[in-house]
């Protein structure tokens, strides 16, 4: 694909296999429900197809949002950050969602990337079953190695499904992981500066 997510209009053609319909249903039987009546008569194809659209991230690379860079950018050489960008993803442990935001800056070496870029390739990776701990350091290499700047720093706070709706089910609490390479893990002048300018 070209590493833009698909229209929800072609989403809802998208064929269903006949064993994804039927897992679907296998489920719903199993808890409880029954699949045959009419409220559920179309939810295995809905849900298969709100899947595919939710992991719509493992049809692309993310690294391809930043092929394309600037380098007249007036000398600029201070961090760049793109604050509080919104996501959603699953954990692959319950598939329950993790709903949060992400903070991503970077330190330029002659050239940028347009800034809606960091927000794709958070949600890139994003739209894959994930745990959070991985999407943070998933989104800080794929900037560190493909746009080679002094520095990245990433921070994510998230809920999760799975301790809000089930298990403890504890209300109102969010987890929190960063990541910091180059300047960022290694000067902390820098360090308190970006986190500074990402309100933490």
């Amino acid at each position: 694909m070209s590493g833009t997510t698909e229209p929800e209009d072609d989403m809802s053609k998208l064929p269903v296999p006949t064993e994804v319909a039927d897992a679907i249903r296998t489920l719903l039987r199993w808890t409880g429900d029954d699949p045959e009546r009419e409220g559920l008569l179309d939810t295995p194809k809905r849900v298969a197809r709100a899947w595919k659209e939710y992991c719509i991230g493992y049809d692309e690379d993310p690294s391809h949002h930043l092929t394309r860079t600037f380098e007249e950018v007036g000398g600029y050489d201070e961090i760049v950050l793109l604050k509080d960008i919104p996501f959603q993803s699953h954990c692959e442990h319950h598939m329950a969602p993790i709903v949060g935001k992400a903070s991503i800056a970077y330190l330029p070496v002659h050239r940028v990337v347009g800034i809606s870029k960091l927000a794709r390739v958070l949600h890139g990776f994003a739209r894959r079953l994930q745990v959070q701990e991985r999407l943070t350091a998933q989104v800080a290499d794929c900037i560190w190695e493909h746009l080679q700047p002094q520095g990245v720093a990433v921070v994510i706070e998230a809920s999760h499904g799975c301790m809000t709706g089930r298990g403890v089910r504890t209300h109102g609490v969010s987890m929190t992981t960063s990541r910091m390479m180059g300047a960022f893990r290694d000067d902390e002048r820098s360090r308190r500066e970006v986190l500074a300018l990402m309100g933490y």
